[in-house]
């Protein structure tokens, strides 16, 4: 039985309404799990379509100062991977509709436990999953299984990402793309207008996917 997903949904929404989509990220557990988990339930009433909720990581070396302070204190307050999932359950008890990307890095799944990782992921409502430092020669290890699982695996396209490497980087893509629009780490810099429609075009010619913007 095919049936749509949460993010088809809402970018076909999206798409009817003639406007683009306002994805917020937030990181689990930062300050603290209370604080955390009524900002995660307050977001879409602020308008926002699609919540990426960060899990946190000792070592987020793809991102900037404020990214990985909120990682570092979520820690500190004791924030674990079943925990993160958890909010997701519980925001799905009063939301059934916005969906929710798990952004972050490969070595807190590993160590969860890769099949038992996507497996409580898809029963708490998880729709998606970014994860920045596994490239698509490592398919196999979660993108793969998570396609099993129902979970999109939202690749990541950069401003260096050439044409011969593009082909790959799309190739078990779903959900959308994320378009990296700066080199370096998160909030180090912005791109000019010119220069971002120009990239996003570019790419709008591989794949039929949507392309959301982020990393200034």
């Amino acid at each position: 039985m095919n049936t749509t997903s949460r993010l088809e949904a809402c970018f076909t929404a999206l798409k009817q309404q003639n406007r683009p989509a306002l994805v917020s990220y937030l990181t689990a557990g930062d300050p603290d799990a209370e604080t955390s988990r009524r900002l995660l339930q307050g977001l879409p009433e602020a308008g926002v379509d699609i919540i990426e909720l960060g899990m946190p990581f000792s070592d987020p070396m793809a991102d900037g100062p404020a990214i990985q302070k909120a990682a570092l204190r979520a820690l500190e307050n004791g924030q674990t991977q079943a925990k993160t999932l958890e909010m997701v359950r519980q925001f799905r008890e009063q939301n059934s509709t916005t969906p929710i990307v798990l952004m972050g890095y490969y070595n807190p799944i590993y160590c969860y436990g890769v099949e038992r990782f996507l497996t409580d992921a898809a029963k708490a409502g998880v729709d998606g999953l970014i994860v920045v430092d596994l490239p698509p020669e490592h398919d196999e290890e979660l993108c793969q299984p998570a396609a099993q699982h129902g979970i999109d695996f939202i690749r990541l396209a950069t401003p260096t990402t050439d044409a011969k490497r593009l082909p790959k980087v799309l190739a078990n893509a779903s959900g959308f793309i994320y378009y990296v629009s700066v080199a370096g780490v998160t909030g180090g810099s912005a791109p000019t207008p010119e220069r971002l429609e120009s990239a996003v075009n570019q790419l709008r010619e591989h794949t039929p996917l949507p392309i959301a913007v982020g990393f200034g």
